[in-house]
């Protein structure tokens, strides 16, 4: 598995440290009864090979850090992610890309592979989400709502319609009644940013998680009407998961006290 580096490395460390632990004590729960879920206490000394995960874009540091420590709990296990925007992911699911489990930014993503009869059964909301306007450094352009972002000569970047993110912006911009013509639509939420951290645009509307992924790289300012575009996170696992022990193990960690400790700090609601 490729690890990006990672600015909070003694937060890593705990982590994957505490969550090891907790599954070498066979105390890794769920929050729920759902055996689709992965619920049930799978994780066991049987969990080997590699598990195949699927997952959005803006879960990338989280699930990094996750699946570290699943491979740590687990010797001789290997997490293999691919992040990315979610209509993407669930359109390679749904045409045949071998996958074991998938974690989408919306409930409207993940109906595309549920009604596909690619899901093993009912997929369960393990995180939720809100958006933030993500600006320069120091936040030069004062920035301080919506509204801001149609004043003349500022370049504003939003996710494609078409992802959870860029849809769950659409529906923050109707709730403010803003009108609004981005500079460009990214693919994914990762793609919007970084066009604020390169200084290619003012402002981009994100996750607040990713906003503090960045660091000092970007400034995050709250506006209220992102309380109208909360985005769940629902995850599944797959119905031709080559490694169905292990997904559901990953999916049992993504679940427990643990996984939405790692959650939770990156900038995540509680479900």
């Amino acid at each position: 598995m490729t690890r990006p580096a990672d600015r909070h490395r003694r937060t890593l460390k705990a982590a994957a440290a505490s969550v090891a632990a907790l599954l070498a004590l066979g105390a890794c729960s769920s929050s729920g009864d759902d055996a689709s879920a992965g619920s049930g206490g799978s994780a066991s000394a049987n969990v080997s090979g590699t598990v195949t995960v699927f997952a959005a874009a803006s879960l990338k540091e989280s699930f990094t850090k996750l699946g570290a420590a699943f491979e740590k709990a687990h010797p001789g296990t290997e997490v293999s992610f691919n992040f990315g925007g979610s209509d993407t992911l669930a359109a390679g699911i749904t045409g045949g890309a071998p996958a074991d489990v998938f974690a989408a930014a919306s409930a409207r993503t993940m109906k595309t592979v549920t009604d596909q009869g690619d899901a093993a059964g009912t997929p369960v909301v393990f995180t939720r989400n809100r958006l933030e306007i993500a600006t320069l450094p120091g936040n030069p352009e004062k920035i301080a709502s919506l509204k801001d972002l149609t004043r003349s000569g500022l370049k504003v970047v939003l996710c494609d319609k078409t992802v959870p993110c860029g849809a769950a912006a659409g529906k923050a911009l109707d709730a403010g009644g803003v009108k609004l013509t981005p500079v460009s639509y990214e693919e994914d939420v990762k793609g919007a940013l970084n066009k604020v951290v390169l200084k290619e645009a003012d402002a981009a509307v994100v996750y607040r998680t990713d906003v503090r992924a960045a660091g000092d790289k970007v400034e995050g300012v709250d506006f209220p009407e992102a309380a109208k575009a909360v985005n769940d996170y629902p995850i599944a696992l797959l119905k031709n998961a080559r490694n169905a022990t292990a997904a559901k193990a990953f999916i049992d960690l993504v679940r427990s006290a643990e996984g939405r400790k790692v959650l939770t700090e990156a900038g995540f609601l509680t479900p």
